[in-house]
């Protein structure tokens, strides 16, 4: 009996050089669509910038370990990056000149495939690092139009029967997740025009955000990172700090590293040096300029 198919073929040099050539495109691909510079995922990922440079040329022979960290802080499981066919020819190739375009060209291919607008109703979502001032300006906005205003963390917090620091506690971050996700899908089950305001760290979890993206009018709140940092320090909460004189520099690395995905939301708000008086201004004229606000239906 023939044992000529018993095993599968062993990959040659050049299939591996394939493989490591894919994985390289796919990693420069990511990087490239965060936004993230080859130093700050040498930062994020403990991996050094030499073995990431080799890795991104197709040349780099890198350990499942470290591939590992490069994949966890580009946030995409390891298959994303190793897997044969994770999209057809024909997508890899889009995915690829998508992630090779300037900034204007990806926001008008993002703008003609993006979903109705009817789909989003009058729901106006804000979005940001905490300390940019969205809790503050979205009840402010509330108020002005006569619309509810619901922090998503609350939300959540009357799902889970809990505050949020138990909630991580006790289920931890995946099970928070799940209430995050649960209690947005409440929202826009019950709510056609509403404003509200998320937490900072929804980005990290792509299908939550890519809902969010398709069904609500999103408004990134910005601010620099000394900003960010003072104001959560003016309301009381020192806990940044304490302890932990890198924590400037960690705030930096975060915003840096979400900044890409802050970006996708439909429009930007810089509230840096601005007053609150002014930023509510300019935020309600900015809803007023966009087509956020449906007409109720009679």
């Amino acid at each position: 009996m023939s044992h000529e198919n018993a095993h599968p073929p062993i990959a040659n040099d050049a299939a591996v050089a394939e493989l490591q050539a894919q994985v390289g495109d796919r990693v420069r691909a990511a990087r490239a669509t965060k936004a993230m510079s080859r130093r700050v995922l040498s930062e994020v990922s403990g991996v050094s910038p030499r073995y990431l440079a080799q890795l991104e040329a197709g040349e780099g022979n890198i350990s499942i370990g470290l591939l590992l960290r490069v994949a966890s802080a580009l946030d995409l499981p390891i298959d994303a990056l190793v897997a044969r066919q994770m999209l057809c020819p024909e997508a890899q190739q889009l995915a690829r000149a998508f992630s090779r375009a300037d900034a204007t060209t990806q926001e008008e291919v993002r703008a003609l495939l993006a979903p109705r607008t009817a789909a989003k109703a009058g729901r106006i979502c804000l979005i940001g690092l905490r300390g940019a001032g969205k809790s503050t300006l979205g009840a402010a906005v509330a108020r002005a139009r006569g619309l509810p205003f619901i922090e998503l963390n609350r939300a959540i917090e009357a799902a889970g029967g809990m505050p949020v620091a138990e909630i991580m506690a006790l289920y931890g971050a995946q099970g928070y997740r799940q209430l995050e996700a649960d209690a947005l899908d409440a929202i826009i089950a019950e709510q056609d025009r509403a404003i509200i305001a998320v937490g900072g760290g929804i980005v990290d979890e792509a299908r939550t955000f890519d809902a969010l993206l398709d069904r609500f009018h999103t408004i990134w709140i910005k601010a620099s990172p000394e900003e960010h940092m003072s104001r959560v320090q003016a309301q009381g909460d020192t806990r940044p700090m304490e302890g932990n004189p890198q924590a400037m520099a960690q705030l930096r690395l975060i915003l840096t590293g979400r900044e890409a995905d802050y970006a996708r939301a439909d429009a930007v708000l810089d509230t840096s040096g601005a007053s609150l008086e002014t930023s509510l201004a300019d935020l309600l004229a900015l809803i007023d300029q966009n087509p956020f606000l449906q007409p109720e239906t009679p």
